[in-house]
């Protein structure tokens, strides 16, 4: 690595897999056949490694059957289920390209997502939460999906309309299957999965077999994941962290996939440790605060944990040393990338210092480039802080049907630009100090919202805590923290503004404060702090 300048190359081991995901399942049949793959516990649900074979073939040879197609998109909007990890498997074994839809999306965003990469097939739930999925496929039609053709419900009831999960591939042909996968390359599309939207319209990232597999392999190994590990998955499905992190992870390690309910839960995630004696977890910083703050979070038995990772979000540092002592994840790490980049690009190691592993992102995965850069694209010298871009197998084919946004986001060299702000040690380890567009600018003063919520979680009745900019005559812009009072203790606008007065720069001190029970979030748990601002603009506006 260059002394002098923010870049760095990650390892060559272990070697990347140039296989498809279906190999990989046929490959964990073989080597692990009675094996836990699966649990399903709010389904009662449990497969060996060939029991899931088994079922994926089943569900595979149905959409042959459908005349289900390599390349032909497959969409699937469903919580968090067995049925959902059969589709992912399903498609991958006749090529289509699994399209995963966000389980809050609405009418309009579901009508979206379909129609912009063209789904001809859809699985769904019938309902999730307060969401009647059938119904808003019934009030969007034909018409306004004009490309769906087949739409499968998840389920035992027979709705009009919809084919049953249950009846598909009820006499399996294993030659249709066999003839298939011979056509496939682990170069092909096989996912499309929509950016979180917390800034304008979805993109659909459009991701291989190679980004995925690889990348829950890469992420396997850095957690020492084995056939004897259990991983606890609460995090959604629909997304890279459950997806590939959770399933991919599983699939190219032999440990077993443990979801504790169809949305998060952290009661269920405690009882499923507990009774499924797992040894990892994943959450973003928000599931484990919530975790953390269980009234009864002693009388559960944690001992068998011994790692996990945090990422979607900067860490708190407290947050993570609480992880560590409360929740026995002595190896725990912290991951960070995009879905663009299937997702992880950097990552810190179980044998990490713990100043590293609380303060830091890691450093870049095996295979994969990292560097920092300035406005005008040089890379900085170390300790500078610039944009974190990073280069390498992971590195998305592109936003689907969507050449200009992808030219914006990958350069003529191959680098994924991540809009985030970064710094590179000398070392090789990433600090993510912010969103390039979450700056606030206040009075030509730069202000980063990080390292003010970072100070708020040192007082001892903060929770958690969101800063963002709003408008504001005189300054531009004015600083204004969201926060969330530990459980039984009460925190006052004005406690938070005395915490900083004196401790931190005047300009960085929020002139609006708002003591809440929650923020606005993505279903991934990303606050949308663009939300947040809409609110407070309405709220500043009308006092």
């Amino acid at each position: 690595m260059n002394q002098r300048l923010s870049y760095s190359k990650g390892p060559i081991e272990p070697p990347l897999l140039e296989y498809t995901i279906g190999e990989a399942l046929e490959l964990a049949a073989a080597h692990w056949p009675a094996n836990l793959a699966l649990a399903s516990l709010h389904q009662k649900i449990r497969w060996s490694w060939a029991d899931l074979d088994g079922e994926v073939n089943r569900i595979a040879t149905g959409l042959l059957a459908l005349g289900v197609r390599k390349g032909d998109r497959v969409g699937i909007w469903a919580p968090n289920c067995a049925e959902w990890t059969v589709i992912q498997f399903a498609t991958a074994k006749i090529g289509a390209i699994l399209v995963t839809i966000n389980p809050a999306y609405r009418v309009s965003e579901v009508e979206y997502a379909l129609n912009k990469v063209g789904c001809s097939v859809l699985v769904t739930a019938p309902r999730f939460k307060t969401s009647d999925y059938i119904a808003m496929l019934r009030e969007l039609g034909s018409e306004k999906l004009p490309h769906v053709r087949i739409m499968i419900s998840l389920g035992p009831e027979q709705i009009e309309g919809f084919l049953r999960w249950g009846d598909l591939g009820i006499s399996p042909d294993r030659t249709a299957l066999t003839a298939i996968a011979s056509t496939l390359d682990c170069n092909d599309a096989i996912n499309i999965q929509f950016t979180s939207g917390t800034t304008g319209f979805p993109k659909g990232a459009t991701l291989t077999h190679r980004n995925i597999l690889n990348n829950g392999l890469q992420t396997g190994h850095m957690i020492n994941l084995g056939p004897e590990d259990r991983i606890c998955i609460p995090v959604p499905l629909y997304h890279c962290f459950g997806m590939v992190l959770g399933n991919l992870a599983a699939l190219t390690t032999g440990s077993a996939m443990i979801y504790p309910g169809e949305a998060y839960d952290p009661r269920l995630v405690l009882e499923a440790v507990q009774a499924e004696g797992c040894t990892a977890l994943y959450g973003v910083p928000t599931m484990f605060i919530t975790i953390l703050n269980q009234p009864d979070l002693a009388d559960y038995d944690v001992s068998t944990l011994r790692t996990g990772i945090m990422a979607g979000s900067p860490c708190p540092i407290a947050t993570m040393r609480a992880v560590i002592d409360r929740l026995n994840m002595r190896e725990v790490t912290i991951g960070y990338g995009m879905t663009e980049t299937s997702p992880l690009t950097t990552q810190t190691a179980t044998d990490d210092p713990l100043d590293e592993r609380v303060s830091t992102v890691g450093r870049v995965h095996p295979h994969a480039e990292a560097k920092i850069v300035d406005s005008e694209g040089a890379t900085v010298q170390i300790g500078e802080q610039g944009e974190y871009c990073s280069r390498g197998y992971a590195v998305m084919l592109g936003y689907w049907d969507d050449p200009e946004k992808t030219a914006e986001a990958i350069d003529a060299d191959g680098w994924m630009h991540s809009g985030d702000l970064a710094t590179m040690d000398e070392k090789g380890y990433v600090r993510i100090t912010g969103r390039i567009k979450d700056m606030i600018i206040r009075g030509g003063e730069n202000i980063y919202p990080r390292e003010i919520e970072e100070f708020l979680l040192s007082h001892p009745h903060v929770a958690d805590a969101q800063v963002f900019g709003v408008p504001d005559e005189k300054y531009g812009e004015e600083v204004c923290a969201w926060v969330i009072s530990k459980p039984g203790a009460t925190v006052s606008a004005e406690d938070v503004i005395v915490h900083c007065k004196g401790r931190i720069a005047h300009y960085k001190v929020p002139r609006h404060v708002r003591v809440v029970d929650s923020f606005v979030m993505t279903v991934t748990g990303k606050a949308q702090k663009f939300e947040m601002r809409k609110i407070m603009q309405a709220e500043l506006e009308s006092a």
